[in-house]
């Protein structure tokens, strides 16, 4: 807006077209037109308050450049001084995210209100510069400065994105000492500071303590219990907010959804799914990703592509997600589809989707097509490979036998291999009995994973399947003497809102009886049809009849057998479990889907495996 003004004390005397104003107010650029100039006289608080209705305009669209030269205007009448205009100045920076400007406008307040303070501590913390909003507040308290609740609130969630946990104690600290902690934005931010630095009995204290809850504070304490994994806790608030008529939001369904995922609860999520319908969240794209994923790690992919498919608004989050559910269920034929047609779509592909896609071509064998893929992120897409799609190609070459290929890639990466990495070498060392590498990948994975029982258990296996049982000896005695804790093995299964979980032989489960009855009468009816099992998974030093005995009762053919007796005839049994199913239940399951017909779903630790008539989706490849 170009403007020819006179000043003097109390009027500003302007030549200006009228469609400038009209331009700068709606903070749009529109071409000059030729119409006749006009004078126009106000007073300073005139102009002023125009600045600042264009200012607040400018901050509400981003404008940032229209906003400047609002403020060199400001600057060249001298108005720079009114606090009011300098707050909205820092405001409209804030939101552009230019902090510096916002920090330069605060420095030269002559006055400063309590609004200055929040809106500077609040731009830092939105803008990821944790640091900068504490020491700022600090300053804010030392020069006796009046605060409010949205500083110390805006601080903490500083402290939150930084997981400054002694910073977080100091300010809940000084919340009690200035009775803030009542506050719901302070206690809010408290909780959420508190789960995000782990100290989850903290923020549950802080919770139950507030006397005034808001959906966010509810939201936030879910949230809490899913980032330090204590699902159920997350599922029990949210259960418990709805028998107490507490108003749920996005991010507490999504909270709970993410808890039915890690738990595998489908029939939770399923009733979730209705809840979601019903209030009008299955518009919003991450509610739809949350439910993708929830029945692509409950082991239903159907359904999974169905939420996929009838979601109103898709984004690559949602692509991503439905993507790596196919990678997961052994599904690779569909993600690749789904992969090309997402571009198709105008989506394009992130490090994500190349993960995912990557993990897709490990599960099935495909080399080749691995290759294809990595290569493609860096030439069409312009894509850096990180640790992750190093890791699935190290995965790939692997499980291909390509393992001194695997080798060669890590010598060559550009950083440091992961236990990830590590582990996936070892893994395939297993499958294809390479012990010079395995005891490569072990010694790295003993440095990097000290207390991870599963690495030694999984060299001693390598040992043991080579007939090296002086060596297998030797790694189960440095087991032992080692800080490292072993994983049992369980499976359990959910059955009427209840879940069953079992070990290996066991014993206290209140029906086990019939169950050992069941699956004894099942072995005899799949020896007749040709099971004969697969002891050579087992790797004790013991004869053959031993080996059947302690193959026989593993806890997944447990989990199995009491589904069967359980579960309606025509429902599919699903299954989880929390390390790698072996060789022999494998083979198990195969034969149990063709003599009873049942569709069986088993998720270890790496995937899903269905089980139908005798085949399964891994096609002997997992």
């Amino acid at each position: 807006m170009i403007v020819l003004f006179r000043s003097s004390r109390n009027r500003i005397t302007f030549i200006l077209n009228c469609r400038s104003i009209s331009s700068a107010c709606t903070a749009k650029y529109e071409p000059p037109i030729q119409e006749e100039d006009h004078f126009w006289v106000c007073t300073r608080s005139t102009f002023l308050q125009i600045q600042q209705t264009i200012i607040q305009k400018c901050a509400k669209k981003g404008a940032i450049a229209q906003g400047k030269s609002c403020h060199s205007q400001i600057i060249h009448f001298g108005l720079q001084a009114d606090t009011l205009t300098s707050n909205m100045l820092i405001n409209l920076y804030s939101k552009c995210g230019a902090v510096e400007y916002a920090r330069n406008v605060f420095d030269e307040m002559r006055v400063r209100s309590v609004v200055s303070w929040n809106t500077v501590i609040s731009a830092y913390t939105q803008n990821g510069n944790g640091e900068g909003a504490v020491k700022l507040f600090v300053r804010m308290l030392r020069e006796g400065s009046e605060f409010s609740e949205f500083a110390l609130s805006s601080v903490l969630c500083a402290c939150a994105s930084k997981v400054l946990a002694f910073e977080s104690k100091q300010l809940h600290a000084f919340a009690i000492k200035t009775s803030m902690e009542s506050n719901a934005f302070v206690g809010t931010a408290l909780l959420d500071v508190y789960a995000k630095c782990c100290f989850v009995e903290d923020a549950y204290r802080v919770f139950e303590t507030m006397p005034e809850k808001s959906d966010v504070t509810w939201s936030s304490m879910m949230a809490g219990f899913v980032q330090n994994e204590l699902y159920e806790e997350a599922m029990g608030l949210f259960l418990w907010g709805l028998r107490n008529d507490v108003e749920i939001n996005m991010f507490s369904v999504s909270s709970f959804l993410s808890a039915c995922a890690a738990m595998s609860a489908l029939i939770e999520g399923t009733q979730v799914h209705a809840l979601v319908y019903k209030t009008g969240f299955g518009a919003n794209e991450h509610i739809a990703s949350s439910l993708v994923d929830v029945y692509a790690k409950c082991g239903s992919i159907k359904h999974s592509y169905t939420v996929f498919s009838d979601a109103e608004g898709q984004n690559v989050i949602l692509w991503n997600t439905m993507i790596s559910g196919f990678a997961r269920h052994a599904r690779s034929l569909e993600a690749m589809i789904l992969f090309e047609k997402m571009q198709q779509m105008m989506f394009y592909p992130n490090e994500v989707t190349y993960v995912s896609i990557l993990s897709a071509c490990a599960h099935m064998g495909l080399a080749e097509k691995g290759r294809i893929y990595f290569d493609m992120m860096k030439k069409e897409h312009n894509l850096s490979p990180n640790v992750f799609h190093y890791s699935c190609m190290v995965d790939i070459l692997g499980r291909t036998g390509q393992i001194n290929e695997a080798k060669d890639l890590i010598d060559k990466m550009p950083f440091e291999a992961t236990a990830s990495i590590w582990g996936s070498l070892l893994a395939s060392c297993r499958v294809y009995r390479n012990v010079e590498l395995a005891e490569i990948a072990a010694k790295n994975l003993f440095e990097i994973e000290p207390n991870n029982a599963g690495n030694h258990v999984l060299l001693s296996n390598i040992y043991a399947a080579n007939g090296m049982w002086e060596d297998v000896a030797n790694a189960r005695k440095l087991l032992k003497s080692s800080v490292a804790k072993k994983e049992r093995g369980k499976s359990w299964i959910e059955i009427k809102d209840k879940v069953h979980s079992f070990m290996v032989a066991e014993r206290t489960h209140p029906r086990i009886g019939e169950i050992y009855l069941r699956l004894d009468k099942l072995f005899e009816e799949m020896k007749e049809i040709g099971f004969k099992g697969c002891i050579e998974h087992d790797l004790h030093d013991v004869d053959d009849d031993y080996k059947r005995d302690l193959l026989k009762h593993h806890s997944e053919k447990l989990a199995f057998t009491f589904g069967l007796m359980c579960l309606p005839s025509r429902a599919p049994i699903r299954i989880m479990k929390n390390l790698r199913i072996c060789g022999d239940c494998h083979e198990f399951m195969k034969f149990a889907s063709r003599i009873t017909g049942r569709e069986i779903i088993v998720r270890d630790n790496n995937r899903f495996h269905h089980f139908s008539e005798g085949y399964c989706s891994c096609r002997e490849f997992w």
